[in-house]
């Protein structure tokens, strides 16, 4: 099988195991206990703190772990705009966020405050002056992802948490980085955001654990309520085997960028100018340039995306059609009808995305099989 959905989940790697299986044997304790066994616990959980902290380019204080990247905008989002609704009423986002981010901001808006989701360009890259252009007295945040989950465009955080300032030195920015960090140098305070959103799975870690990183002196409401541990700000037993395997999950992403990149970038090339020339109408969503190595999201004309992802199924190749979020939904896809594309090119976009385990033989199989794949599609449609 040819594995080519690295954006939906990564493959554990070994060494994220072998960090893990203390903590699911016999250093099993509770983080908060204060015996032997929870202080071992809660060494794991530390030293992870640093390693996250450490491959972000934040201090390990600003480390909160959660279930998930999910979890992580919610929380950033909501805990953050409730919390301060004394100094505003209105959040800014864009149309072709993660769910995660677009449906806390429609919370919010059923809460009473007010918002704005920025339209996108068909380049699938946000421009800086747009997003200052809408903030206003009254702002409380912005939410602009790092880079997109599905077509896999850089956003140019730096420049858009600048043009903030420039139009409201109180706007709270945030950033859901859960694809930036296995594919792009992360260092949240050379961009300069205030809250930013990780997940483990994307990068070789376990399922179900996430961080959010909290600058110092960020004020935040938490959303969950019960034992306190995380400072208070987001209650329940740490997972500790999880968090740990996160910690070196980050540690061996971040060592590891520059080679990913240089690696990936040309199979994603290749992977490209190979589909072009079997299909010669397909078309790139997103900017050419301006994206990660490690994504490539093309739509097929004439053809349903489910019914390809299918049919490279059956000839063992995994990809998606966008979100592993939204798989099975039957309304196309929100970031490719953001930029632009008609219901039609949505729904029969490909998404395929490449990881550490990713090797020509990979790229070939795509390319020896979609022939066949697109001619039967399109006669399927």
């Amino acid at each position: 099988m040819h594995y080519l959905d690295h954006a939906a989940t990564t493959p554990m790697l070994p060494e994220v195991r072998e960090a893990m299986e203390p903590y699911l044997s016999d250093d099993f304790g509770n983080a908060s206990s204060v015996h032997a066994y929870g202080r071992r616990a809660k060494q794991a959980v530390e030293d992870a703190r640093d390693r996250v902290a450490a491959g972000i380019g934040s201090s390990p204080s600003e480390v909160l772990f959660t279930g998930g990247g999910t979890e992580a905008d919610n929380l950033a989002l909501i805990g953050t705009v409730t919390k301060l609704r004394g100094n505003g009423n209105h959040v800014v986002t864009t149309a072709f966020e993660h769910h995660a981010v677009l449906h806390s901001v429609e919370w919010l808006g059923r809460l009473g405050f007010e918002t704005t989701v920025l339209p996108v360009p068909e380049s699938g890259v946000i421009e800086p002056a747009r997003v200052a252009a809408a903030v206003r007295p009254d702002t409380i945040a912005v939410s602009v992802m790092a880079v997109n989950n599905e077509i896999g465009t850089i956003q140019p955080v730096r420049e858009i948490v600048g043009a903030v300032r420039d139009a409201n030195p109180r706007t709270l920015i945030h950033t859901d980085a859960v694809q930036a960090l296995p594919n792009l140098p992360v260092n949240v305070t050379e961009w300069g955001v205030d809250l930013a959103a990780f997940s483990a799975h994307k990068l070789g870690g376990p399922k179900g654990v996430g961080a959010l990183f909290l600058r110092a002196g960020v004020p935040l409401a938490p959303t969950m309520h019960g034992g306190g541990q995380e400072k208070g700000l987001r209650s329940g037993t740490l997972n500790v085997p999880g968090i740990a395997g996160f910690g070196v999950a980050v540690q061996i992403a971040a060592k590891e960028v520059h080679e990913r990149i240089e690696r990936l970038r040309p199979l994603r090339d290749g992977l490209l100018a190979g589909i072009v020339g079997i299909v010669p109408d397909a078309m790139l969503n997103g900017d050419g340039e301006r994206r990660i190595a490690a994504n490539l999201s093309v739509a097929i004309p004439g053809a349903e995306g489910e019914v390809l992802i299918l049919l490279l199924d059956q000839a063992g190749i995994a990809c998606s059609t966008g979100s592993a979020c939204q798989s099975g939904a039957v309304d196309p896809s929100h970031v490719l009808l953001a930029i632009g594309r008609t219901k039609e090119l949505a729904n029969g976009s490909l998404r395929f995305s490449l990881g550490r385990s990713s090797t020509q033989p990979d790229v070939d199989a795509v390319l020896e099989a979609l022939p066949k794949v697109v001619e039967q599609a399109r006669r399927a449609a």
